[in-house]
This record gives structure tokens, C-alpha cells and sequence, in this order.
């Protein structure tokens, strides 16, 4: 058998593959303002300039498209919020390296409803299914990435002794959400600056 490649194959492969990346990089930001359940394969046909049965090729079904969507959105989150943070090497310089990136990353509208996993969590955390758990897990996910990169500024003595990481980590995340939501609701960048502002008395 040859294991030569087939240039007709690859080339269909290439082609579905970009076609895939610019059809969720209008499912993202749709479902960042009109939720995922009102992300429907009609609708991104219509935006993305594909034909319906294009998209039910490249997804089959609207909760496939749904669950496509957070993956795309959980790779753009950590392009924008996770790998900044991880290109330092401290304790605290790292845990103000990912909150000052997540404040810029909601604030720059990289998705256009804001943070993408907020939203989320606001419209699926009541509804049983697949999405809801996808959204759980990358919550749960993130969740623990800052609960980790506390306790490593704790273990480098760079947070007081006696420290609860959990409490700090869940204060920090909490104030994160709440600049995000008021900026969006308000149109006001302020929040972000308060939200610095609390998150530096936090890690003083």
C-alpha cells in the first residue's frame, strides 16, 4: 500500500478545515451575544456566508455546533488569558499576569458579548445537557488554574502565611465576572479599573 499523500484528499482537508475555523469565529461571537441556544445553523449560514447544508456537513446537529463552539472558545481563551500568564515564571507575577489578561481580554471585547464563559454560565447553569456540562467543565477548569497559580505565589512566599488559596482564588475570580458584567451592562470601562484596583489591595 502507498503512503504517499493523496494532494485531492489533503487538499479537501485543508479547505474543510478553514472553512471550520472561519465558520466558528462567527459562531463564537454569535453565541457571546445571542447565547448558545440562540445560535442556530440557519442563522450562521446567513453570517458566515455558507450554504445551510455546508454547515450541517461541518457540524450535523445544532448541539454538535454548540459543543464546537465552547471548544473555539476555550482555545481563544487560552490564546488571550492562559498563555500570557503562563510566560511568567513568578508566583505573584503570574497571578497579576492572568488577571491583568483576563481584565483586557473582557474589556477588548475578543468575543462580542463580553466573556464568553460568563455568559454562558448565566444562560446554561439551570439547563440540564451537554453544553451545560461542556461550560461546567471549562469553569471547573479555570477555576482551578487560578486556585493553582495562588497556591504557587503561597508556596513561594509571596502571599502571607496563613493564606486560604480557595477564598482568594474564588475573590479574584468573582471580581473578574462582576467587571465584566457591569461593563457590558453599563457600556463603561470603569469597572475594569475598579476590579484592578481591589484584585492589587488583594495581592498587596
Amino acid at each position: 500500500m502507498s503512503t504517499s499523500a493523496n494532494p485531492v484528499i489533503d487538499g479537501r482537508r485543508a479547505r474543510g478545515a478553514t472553512s471550520r475555523r472561519a465558520v466558528m469565529a462567527v459562531a463564537v461571537d454569535l453565541a457571546s451575544v445571542d447565547g448558545l441556544e440562540g445560535l442556530s445553523i440557519g442563522t450562521l449560514a446567513a453570517r458566515s456566508g455558507m450554504s445551510k447544508g455546508g454547515v450541517v456537513a461541518l457540524f450535523g446537529s445544532k448541539e454538535q455546533l454548540q459543543l464546537a463552539t465552547i471548544e473555539a472558545a476555550i482555545e481563544v481563551f487560552r490564546e488571550h488569558v492562559i498563555e500570557p500568564a503562563l510566560a511568567r515564571s513568578g508566583g505573584i507575577a503570574r497571578l497579576r499576569a492572568l488577571t491583568g489578561s483576563w481584565l483586557e481580554y473582557s474589556r477588548s471585547r475578543v468575543f462580542a458579548g463580553g466573556c464568553f464563559f460568563a455568559a454562558a454560565s448565566a444562560e446554561l447553569g439551570s439547563r440540564p445537557g451537554p453544553a451545560r456540562d461542556a461550560i461546567a467543565t471549562a469553569m471547573r477548569d479555570w477555576q482551578g488554574f487560578v486556585r493553582r497559580t495562588v497556591d504557587r505565589a503561597l508556596d513561594r512566599g509571596e502571599l502571607p502565611v496563613g493564606t486560604d488559596p480557595a477564598q482568594l482564588a474564588f475573590e479574584i475570580t468573582s471580581l473578574l465576572d462582576g467587571a465584566n458584567d457591569l461593563s457590558i451592562l453599563l457600556g463603561s470601562d470603569e469597572p475594569y479599573r475598579r476590579a484592578r484596583t481591589a484584585i492589587d489591595r488583594l495581592l498587596a
